[in-house]
């Protein structure tokens, strides 16, 4: 399904790069796993061949698609909850999706609510974790570096 060298997000760990696929044997059973490298923080991941369309394995968006991300961060209007328990559901299932489209919406929510009424500790931790998810694939399908791509959301929320 993917090659080495293809550019995958992995939801919730965010984007990367296959660098190789390897035969392991875990628990008495011989399974093929994609070893998948983050570029942010540096971590490898191993992910079972079998598993890629449950667990949402992906390619990375193309340039139409980061047009898409940018447009979604800057839309001034975001509906939201203001039930904080409802909100975090919410902004979690869209996390977990995969959609790199849904979890811009949740940077730009979550940022726009912090400038407004500022984050709770779990919102903040939340937001940190969508943006460094939605920056892993911004720099892989953009490739550039992280710094640009974090400068180039700070101007959107400025």
């Amino acid at each position: 399904m993917f090659n080495i060298g293809d550019k995958v997000v992995y939801p919730m760990h965010g984007a990367g790069i296959i660098e190789a696929i390897e035969e392991k044997e875990v628990l008495g059973e011989v399974r093929s796993y994609y070893v998948m490298r983050l570029p942010i923080g540096d971590m490898k991941v191993m992910i079972p061949t079998s598993n890629v369309k449950d667990l949402g394995l992906r390619q990375v968006i193309d340039e139409e698609g980061v047009q898409r991300v940018l447009n979604i961060l800057s839309e001034k209007d975001t509906v939201m909850s203001a039930n904080w328990n409802k909100r975090y559901r919410t902004n979690m299932e869209k996390i977990k999706s995969g959609n790199i489209f849904e979890v811009a919406e949740v940077v730009r929510n979550l940022m726009r609510r912090d400038q407004e009424k500022g984050l709770s500790t779990g919102e903040r931790k939340m937001l940190e974790n969508a943006r460094q998810i939605l920056i892993s694939e911004l720099v892989l399908a953009r490739g550039v570096k992280e710094e640009k791509v974090q400068s180039m959301l700070d101007e959107v929320f400025a």
